[in-house]
């Protein structure tokens, strides 16, 4: 408590804040549970779970066989028998394996049912490149998850949708994927003592501005903000929308900002070709295309494997700089 009484905003971590969420989610509801690979005795392949398995117990914080199709499908029993599973998956490539659950049981059941049978299941993992975890592990794939109807996908990219984020994700009777950028784990800030959760229907406006759109998401949302701060610099007012929800995107906030700058950047780690910023370019296309004053720009990863040397690795990668350039190209 401060000196007025009110409670105070908490130094805290990205991952910290995660764990949070997990830990308010089983205790208050009894149907939740944790499961996934080293969730338990390791604490989690990221520390996220560290602590939960001593304070919860094995039934409420179970460790999984190295099987991604077995244990997502677990989950999927699990939730239409009425629990509220949270299952993690190491690292977005090994989800893959469990596309199948993924794509034609999660997703397609409440519709082949006929609405008999919702799957409230939240499905956790982490995504992204930048940390030298070569060609295996640095996908980001979220935008192939974002094509599938049925599911909605969200990916957090500050401290407080990484705390907040959760609960609204475990009352939603839809599938939820949740995508943690690995770079964010060890962000730190302040968390304010709120106890809201998040609207997972809206983007947010990180940061306004008049000039210019840069759209993005997840572990791309510093590097906008770093972009506009330097862009300021020069005069350039960016406005930075942080998506949040990858699927349903929030069209009226993409075509409000549109309207207010008139030019665009979308920032996307993904792959150019067939990314979520092709998808977000479109929607742009479609519905304001006569406020655009320049060409809608995209900064997304090099067409290749992510390589495992630093220096290619980065080169491979939106940076600051890139984001900055191509605002330059709409702008100037």
């Amino acid at each position: 408590m401060g000196a007025t009484g009110q409670p105070q905003e908490q130094k805290t971590t990205y991952r910290e804040a995660m764990r949070e969420a997990l830990r308010d989610a089983l205790r208050s509801d009894d149907r939740v549970f944790l499961m996934g690979e080293d969730v338990g005795r390791y604490g989690g392949c990221f520390g996220v779970s560290l602590g939960l398995l001593e304070e919860f117990g094995p039934e409420r914080v179970r460790d999984t066989p190295l099987s991604e199709s077995a244990f997502v499908g677990a989950g999927i029993g699990a939730a239409l028998a009425g629990m509220r599973p949270i299952v993690e998956i190491m690292t977005v490539n090994f989800s893959l394996l469990a596309l199948d659950q993924i794509l034609n049981n999660a997703a397609t059941l409440l519709h082949m049912s006929g609405g008999q049978l919702p799957v409230p299941l939240v499905i956790r993992m982490t995504t992204g490149a930048g940390r030298q975890l070569a060609a295996q592990h640095s996908h980001s794939l979220e935008g192939w998850y974002a094509h599938i109807p049925g599911i909605r996908v969200l990916a957090p990219a500050t401290i407080e949708d990484a705390r907040h984020m959760l609960a609204p994700a475990l009352a939603d009777p839809d599938p939820v994927l949740i995508f943690e950028h690995g770079s964010l784990y060890n962000a730190s800030g302040e968390l304010a003592p709120s106890t809201a959760p998040v609207d997972l229907d809206h983007a947010a406006i990180r940061r306004p501005g008049t000039d210019i759109s840069l759209i993005t998401y997840g572990g791309s949302l510093p590097k906008a903000l770093a972009a506009a701060e330097e862009l300021s610099t020069e005069g350039i007012s960016a406005e930075v929308i942080d998506l949040r929800t990858l699927r349903p995107l929030d069209d009226a906030a993409i075509t409000s900002s549109v309207a207010r700058t008139h030019r665009v950047v979308v920032i996307d780690e993904a792959w150019r070709t067939g990314s979520l910023a092709a998808e977000v370019s479109a929607r742009i296309a479609e519905r304001s295309l006569y406020e655009l004053d320049a060409p809608v720009q995209r900064v997304c990863s090099a067409e290749v494997p992510i390589p495992y040397a630093r220096r290619l690795e980065e080169a491979a990668l939106p940076q600051t700089a890139d984001i900055v350039a191509a605002a330059h190209r709409a702008v100037d």
